[in-house]
């Protein structure tokens, strides 16, 4: 790209004011069943025009500089030793389309890992026409554990929060395998 994804300006990925505009702004919130979730930034704005040039464009360069809000989240949520980090999988159609998960991408940028624990059990409709009610319905039942995880508690990454549904949902496949969500971070 010739244009920042931030402000459009010429030549550069991200310019250096939007560089620094991009810092984080801690966000709490309840996911719906109680799960509390940290997020680096508000989802707008600035945020928004960054993580969707990422998302949609391909632009993967700029998980760098949204490691930094991902990493503010985690150290927000302060997960107890023993934690482990698990990213909601994106769809398979999304992956195919991608190349990417961008929840991981970024996680990786941070340095950090994650374990994959959580599988696609079921294609789902796209989430961004739906209202919070029919997001829920549409979610349930599309993540299932890869198998039993009886006595390991997760921190719950992903991308973006609006209505909390992928969250719950994530939640809800792995306390079904015998785990225990323990909260959830995202961008």
């Amino acid at each position: 790209p010739v244009q920042c994804a931030g402000c459009g300006v010429d030549g550069r990925e991200l310019c250096a004011s939007c560089r620094a505009g991009l810092a984080p702004d801690p966000v709490r919130t309840t996911a719906p069943g109680g799960l509390t979730v940290h997020a680096g930034a508000p989802y707008r704005g600035l945020v928004r025009r960054v993580l969707l040039a990422c998302k949609r464009e391909g632009r993967t360069p700029l998980a760098g500089p949204l490691a930094a809000l991902l990493a503010a989240a985690i150290a927000d949520a302060a997960p107890p030793p023993g934690v482990e980090l698990c990213v909601v999988p994106s769809t398979r159609a999304a992956y195919r389309h991608r190349g990417f998960e961008l929840a991981r991408l970024v996680l990786a940028r941070t340095g950090l890992g994650a374990v994959r624990v959580l599988a696609a059990a079921r294609p789902h409709r796209q989430q961004k026409t739906l209202d919070r009610e029919q997001r829920r319905a549409n979610l349930h039942g599309v993540h299932r554990a890869r198998g039993r995880l009886d006595g390991r508690r997760f921190l719950i990454v992903d991308d973006v929060v609006t209505t909390g549904a992928t969250l719950a949902e994530a939640a809800r496949a792995i306390r079904e395998a015998g785990g225990e969500p323990v909260g959830a971070v995202a961008i």
